[in-house]
């Protein structure tokens, strides 16, 4: 069975994230309470992971890190993540690149 690390971010007092991270299940659920299993994510490899009281997730957070945010950060990173402007592509096509002669 492959090795997890459980990653929990919260806020701090002064608004700051707070990263936690959790090396076992049994280390995590000493500070969490663990209310099911996800048995309904499109990544399979977070199926049969802990849903917790409190927590959203899990969400995987890169290779081998399972990722819970408390309501509040989920809410912020998700507002920046969609405020996050995409920079437009230009198309080109051959005839742009070709000087026309009269």
């Amino acid at each position: 069975m492959k090795k997890h690390i459980y990653r929990v971010v919260t806020r701090g007092g002064e608004g700051e994230y707070r990263i936690r991270d959790f090396i076992s299940e049994e280390e995590i659920l000493r500070r969490h309470i663990k209310i099911g299993v996800d048995d309904c994510s499109a990544d399979m490899t977070l199926r049969g992971q802990p849903v917790f009281k409190g927590l959203i997730g899990p969400m995987s957070d890169g290779s081998g890190i399972i990722r819970y945010e408390s309501p509040e950060v989920f809410e912020q990173m998700t507002k920046e993540w969609s405020e996050l402007k995409i920079k437009k592509r230009k198309r080109t096509t051959k005839n742009q690149n070709t000087l026309v002669k009269n």
